[in-house]
């Protein structure tokens, strides 16, 4: 099985001996979990998840099959960015304090449990996108293996589907707090409004969403091919319905379709390709 890893993964994750992977159950840290089990052996591979309120429910248990799945140890820990007055007043570098707090409480999870290194799921595509985030690997010595063999989602995502993986074609699932503009507050109550109607869309059918949060107005992002599908007379009421019920008093569609970060169109270019 290990033939069908990339040989430049392989050889990064042999260099590496012991990891600890901060893992998401998404299909990019799926592939480096998976590839380490393989090549450095399950008992050299911990695989960490972090809990937090800006992280769906549903994702917890994912990430808990999918650990079970390949056969390595998995723990828990929580995060609480709430707490965290940098990350709750949600300024464009938001992800950038969050990481930090996570990051540093995997380096020393990994060193309680002997682990040479820390890796995440990371990959060549985040390089052209504004990721704060990356900045806070880079200053705390985080491995983002995936990059550094040049992996692109596409090429994952065959890799994936190739190894037998069952979450190959997983959608992306960034945290909640992604869904709320720049420089608005980041509240409870606005991160269980989106999972809630994020969660009703997903009963729909609807696998690639966002519902970005513009205060008493939901803005529903899904790709071009299916904005007339929840148009349709057959969903469109169900849809109003169920977000005026969790809090929205206007539901709208976006026109230009689902675009990973749309929020940071808002950005201007030095803040966006200076990080």
């Amino acid at each position: 099985m290990a033939n069908i890893i990339s040989r430049s993964l392989q050889e990064r994750l042999l260099n590496m001996g012991t990891v600890l992977v901060a893992f998401s159950g998404g299909v990019d840290s799926t592939l480096v979990l998976k590839s380490a089990a393989e090549v450095l052996g399950s008992s050299n591979v911990l695989a960490v998840t972090a809990a937090s309120e800006t992280y769906p429910a549903a994702e917890m248990e994912n990430a808990r099959k999918m650990a079970q799945l390949i056969g390595v140890r998995h723990i828990v820990i929580d995060t609480e960015e709430m707490e965290n007055e940098l990350f709750v007043k949600n300024p464009p570098d938001r992800c950038y304090h969050c990481k930090t707090v996570l990051f540093m409480k995997l380096k020393a999870l990994a060193a309680d449990y002997g682990l040479n290194f820390v890796v995440d799921g990371s990959n060549a595509d985040d390089i052209s996108d504004y990721r704060p985030g990356a900045k806070a690997a880079r200053e705390l010595g985080i491995r983002s293996p995936l990059q550094e063999a040049g992996l692109s989602k596409a090429e994952i995502r065959q890799i994936c589907r190739d190894l037998g993986l069952p979450n190959w074609d997983k959608p992306g699932m960034p945290c909640l707090s992604s869904r709320i503009p720049y420089g608005q507050p980041i509240t409870r109550e606005k991160l269980r409004q989106i999972d809630q109607a994020e969660t009703f869309l997903r009963s729909l059918g609807i696998k690639d969403l966002r519902v970005r949060h513009h205060g008493s107005l939901a803005r529903i992002e899904v790709p071009l091919r299916i904005i007339d599908e929840i148009l349709s007379e057959s969903l469109r009421p169900k849809i109003i319905k169920k977000l005026e019920a969790i809090g929205f008093k206007y539901v709208s569609v976006d026109l230009k379709g689902l675009r990973s970060g749309s929020f940071n169109e808002m950005l201007p270019e030095e803040t966006r390709y200076g990080q």
